[in-house]
């Protein structure tokens, strides 16, 4: 259990996760990437107070950096997914010039259940990255399940264990999705970490992400709502339209594109008797897609907006390779001919979701001193628990 290191005075200013059934998981990427560090470029003090930057590190090191032709990005000269991101027009920027901006940055901690680590970390860097917040990032994994996918060197060099980190505040917490949602949740070998890890993130987090698998067991754990398995794959790119009002979409179009890959969801039925949560966007094919709870600290995201173009097409062949005979995914191929280029539908609104969440529910939100702020909510917590 590591110490956070003392924050500066100033406030921030305020503003705006198998069997043969698998679901939510990667195919064959050569995609690499752990300790990342992102941050935007722009003024490192704005009215007198700092603002924000966006950062990605491991084992409690400070690395900072921006991505594109905005926002570079700093990472170890070693890590594997360097190439891929000078690929992408990624500006690396040098640890001793970030380490001087004088800057609070936002602290995310991401709970890492896919199956290929590597990928999904370049994933949701890339949305994280994207937004003129530094953000602090912490990897974590599940001391209770042996990964067979991602080597322990990886693991021990760039991931912590909630033990580890248990002392800590963050600001904002992303829980991936896992291949598992066709299992009853209690049958999970790492069940009961998980429930422990989505208490702790009660009086540890300002505000939660869960994708695909997580929404899921996020919603069933904290208010009971019922996951549905379904004998066809939710398998492909659907339409949404926006249900309510919510900061969460603000900018979005009345009706925008969202990858799915699951065999099991909720029912809107179920969601609306829950008196704390709104159901924000939905899909007639896919179903309830965001919900949150009404103070913002829960987002429930069902899809998998960080996907990559090719994710859909990885996971469709890996299902092909396995004698599966799959369905193809839905408005994904042109003319639904499996070797042509798919549409990239869906870039757009990943970015904004991720940008929305960021700053109108972590960045507006999290107190400028975390260990004082959230501190005071854990022990009000503790308090009122019998």
């Amino acid at each position: 259990m590591g110490t956070w290191a003392k924050l500066a005075d100033k406030r921030a200013p305020t503003r705006d996760l198998s069997s043969e059934r698998v679901g939510c998981g990667h195919g064959s990427f050569p995609a690499e990437d752990s300790m990342i560090t992102l941050e935007e470029q722009g003024q490192s003090k704005l009215g007198g107070d700092h603002r924000p930057k966006t950062a990605v590190g491991a084992k409690g090191q400070e690395n900072y950096g921006r991505r594109a032709a905005e926002l570079p990005i700093k990472i170890p000269d070693m890590l594997p997914a360097r190439e891929i991101l000078e690929g992408e027009n990624i500006f690396v920027m040098s640890e001793e010039r970030a380490f001087h901006q004088d800057i609070r940055p936002l602290h995310i901690v991401i709970l890492n259940l896919m199956p290929i680590k590597q990928t999904a970390e370049t994933q949701l860097l890339r949305l994280l990255g994207n937004t003129p917040l530094q953000v602090d990032i912490v990897f974590l994994r599940m001391k209770t399940h042996e990964s067979k996918n991602t080597s322990s060197q990886h693991l021990t060099a760039f991931y912590q264990t909630v033990e580890q980190i248990a002392g800590r505040y963050f600001d904002g917490m992303v829980i991936t999705g896992a291949p598992i949602e066709h299992l009853p949740f209690e049958a999970i070998g790492y069940w009961r970490e998980f429930q422990e890890i989505m208490d702790w993130r009660q009086t540890h987090v300002t505000s939660t992400l869960y994708v695909c698998w997580a929404a899921l067991a996020g919603l069933y754990h904290h208010f009971g709502v019922p996951k549905y398995v379904v004998k066809d794959k939710i398998f492909g790119v659907f339409a949404h339209r926006i249900e309510t009002a919510a900061k969460l979409v603000r900018g979005f179009d009345d009706r925008f594109w969202v990858p799915h890959s699951r065999y099991a969801g909720v029912r809107v039925e179920d969601l609306v008797r829950v008196p704390e949560i709104d159901v924000i966007a939905s899909s007639d094919a896919a179903g309830v897609y965001l919900a949150a709870t009404r103070d913002g600290r829960q987002v429930f995201v069902t899809g998998h907006p960080e996907y990559e173009l090719y994710t859909l097409a990885e996971e469709y062949r890996r299902d092909q390779a396995r004698g599966m005979d799959p369905r193809l995914p839905q408005n994904y191929f042109p003319g639904d001919e499996p070797t042509a280029r798919p549409r990239q539908t869906w870039r757009a609104h990943a970015h904004l979701l991720f940008a929305n969440w960021l700053n109108y529910y972590v960045y507006q939100e999290t107190p400028f001193d975390l260990e004082s702020g959230l501190g005071l909510r854990a022990e009000s917590h503790l308090t009122e628990s019998p």
